[in-house]
């Protein structure tokens, strides 16, 4: 296959200029897979994928050519501001009339070009006759650097093929490289000189945490002679969508110089890498033994239950009476059956607690304080001024000499959306009410993060359609609180399936690009899209003496009197709001003024409030 695509290639540049440059297997980290060839000619690149002996143009290996060319665009330094050509070349296709379009929505980039094996060499032509620019230096395009900003999904698949996080994350910007090796290094002293420690990683939504998480789990699982890693989740969706995305990867491709053979052999492999947190706490439960690993990294550990929550599970779900442990106490207890060394990584967010009975930072703490003194703990310089509310255990920690800081255990710098750093920052003032200075952020944010409002859910509908390029990935999300939008046909009380939802290609209906299903916050917590809709309800109402929630019981609105599910409730709509890695529309309805629960009084303010904040009117 290859010698047909270097005699293509061969037979095409016998004739074009002198002055390029061509790489073959470039070599596409993020998204685990190389480009067939990259060529720069005067001021262009064209990315060009070979589909040998094929007899049309695909819509699948459009959107392969379009991905390879949107990372270039996105994430590679001296490709960001260069005319890009993606080009398709079906080697056995039909000849048909070539035509360079501009897209829209990126500067500089040309909509894909299809073309036969007789054909490449116009479709270059073509490209560079409509295009300008500077003269390009192989050189020094080559030195440009990669700083991608991977999905979740994209991310494990990465990992889990032996990529390091370097490569494939904005470590430089993040510091996620100094974070994950921080973590490694500590692993290897435990083991080395058999201590047992704990491990607390913190930052802003977005930060990476996850990504540390799972270069550490997936370091050690692909390592030899080491006991492995688990990377375990209370959260039931991100679980099964990075086990099946793991899995599908594994039957695709080698993993570790093997490829499974069945689905249901990858899908075992990846359960062992990474597990629903409660299963691994049932598996503690029946068996006393230590479990498998040295080595737990627990994400989202400040929503491990409190001790009340923890005991109605046990006694409800399991049949077991009078259990007085708290989860963080209880898994620590596991890994602390090892009689030699273990090491727990807790990964800690903030802001975004959905759920009662999440027990916080400060039980881990207290429990390793109380039942665990011969544990260490290392977290950030900054952990307690972030979390006062645990100040005393830390020093109670402290006075024992069982206290480490290292401020690079802290992640300050969000690599959701690479097109807005300061969006989630945006989005806290937006929910604190702080008006005015969200009005000020708003054109930073949006000058690269397309953002919008709109009455229309059809028209957001088509907005994402015809913002969203190669897979780039868009749905809908609501709150699970929204029970007044059947009328829009959503209807948050039926559940998605996570895994089609986020996994499924564009032509499966049970897939987010179809846009009939809407994800709620717990659905989607952890995940995220390229673009997003967020669907607002009558839930959450902005008042001028702040905002006024709301459950839908029976025939109506009640009011939410509970400070604890207020937080709950905004939060809900912190995580809708920041989903969204390049661009979001936020449709607010316009209400109906003959239905009492859809009353154009509950919404109008708050879309009022969102336009006066600066977030412009999609256009209609």
């Amino acid at each position: 296959m290859w010698r047909d695509t270097l005699e293509c290639l061969r037979a095409t540049l016998a004739g074009m200029p002198e002055d390029g440059c061509l790489f073959l297997e470039f070599d596409v980290p993020r998204l685990g897979s190389r480009i067939d060839a990259v060529l720069l000619v005067r001021h262009v690149i064209f990315v060009i994928e070979f589909k040998i002996g094929a007899r049309e143009f695909r819509p699948r290996d459009l959107e392969q050519v379009m991905d390879y060319v949107l990372d270039l665009k996105h994430f590679h330094e001296t490709s960001r501001d260069v005319p890009m050509v993606p080009v398709l070349v079906a080697t056995h296709a039909p000849g048909s009339v070539l035509v360079v379009e501009r897209d829209e929505a990126l500067p500089g980039l040309m909509r894909p070009l299809c073309c036969n094996a007789g054909t490449l060499g116009d479709a270059i032509t073509r490209g560079l006759k409509e295009t300008e620019g500077p003269p390009l230096s192989g050189e020094e395009w080559l030195r440009g650097r990669y700083r991608p900003t991977p999905t979740i999904v994209e991310a494990a698949k990465a990992l889990y093929a032996g990529h390091g996080v370097a490569e494939i994350a904005r470590s430089d910007a993040a510091n996620l490289g100094g974070t994950s090796g921080f973590v490694r290094a500590l692993v290897r002293e435990a083991r080395e000189r058999g201590r047992k420690a704990a491990c607390f990683v913190t930052g802003v939504p977005g930060s990476g945490k996850t990504l540390v998480g799972l270069d550490v789990a997936a370091g050690r699982a692909a390592a030899e002679n080491q006991p492995p890693a688990v990377y375990l989740s209370g959260n039931g969706p991100l679980v099964k969508v990075l086990q099946e995305a793991l899995a599908r990867d594994g039957r695709e491709r080698e993993h570790g110089g093997r490829r499974f053979r069945t689905m249901e052999e990858a899908r075992r492999a990846t359960k062992a890498f990474i597990q629903n947190v409660h299963h691994f706490r049932d598996e503690g439960l029946r068996h006393p033994e230590p479990p498998h690993e040295h080595v737990a990294v627990f994400d989202e550990a400040q929503r491990a239950w409190n001790r009340e929550q923890t005991a109605r599970f046990m006694e409800r779900r399991r049949g077991r009476t009078g259990f007085d442990r708290s989860e963080p106490a209880f898994l620590l207890s596991c890994l602390d059956r090892h009689p030699d060394w273990a090491v727990v990584v807790c990964l800690v967010g903030n802001g975004q607690e959905i759920h009662t009975g999440e027990a916080g930072i400060g039980e881990w703490l207290r429990s390793l304080n109380e039942d665990f003194p011969a544990w260490d703990i290392h977290l950030s310089s900054g952990f307690g001024d972030a979390e006062t509310s645990v100040e005393g255990l830390l020093e109670s920690a402290r006075r024992r000499g069982k206290l480490h800081f290292e401020d690079s255990l802290h992640l300050e710098v969000s690599v959701r959306s690479f097109r807005a750093e300061r969006y989630a920052a945006f989005v806290d003032r937006l929910l604190a009410l702080e008006e005015e200075a969200a009005r000020e952020l708003c054109p930073v944010v949006t000058e690269r993060f397309p953002l919008a409002v709109t009455r229309d859910l059809a028209a957001a509908k088509d907005w994402l359609r015809r913002r969203a390029r190669g897979t780039e990935r868009y749905g809908m999300v609501a709150s699970s609180g929204a029970q007044r939008l059947r009328p829009h046909a959503i209807d948050v009380r039926v559940p998605i399936d996570p895994v089609h939802w986020f996994l499924d290609e564009r032509r499966d209906p049970r897939s987010s690009y179809y846009l009939e299903e809407a994800a709620t916050e717990f659905q989607v917590q952890g995940l995220e899209l390229d673009w997003t809709c967020v669907v607002w309800d009558a839930d959450l109402r902005f008042a001028r003496d702040g905002w006024k929630h709301f459950d839908f019981r029976g025939g109506g609105w009640t009011h939410v009197r509970g400070k604890e599910r207020q937080t709950h409730l905004a939060n809900a709509y912190r995580v809708l709001l920041t989903r969204a890695r390049q661009g979001s529309v936020i449709v607010v309805p316009p209400g109906e003024k003959n239905d009492p629960t859809r009353h154009p009084n509950h919404y109008d303010p708050t879309y009022r409030y969102l336009r006066s904040v600066g977030i412009p009117e999609l256009p209609t």
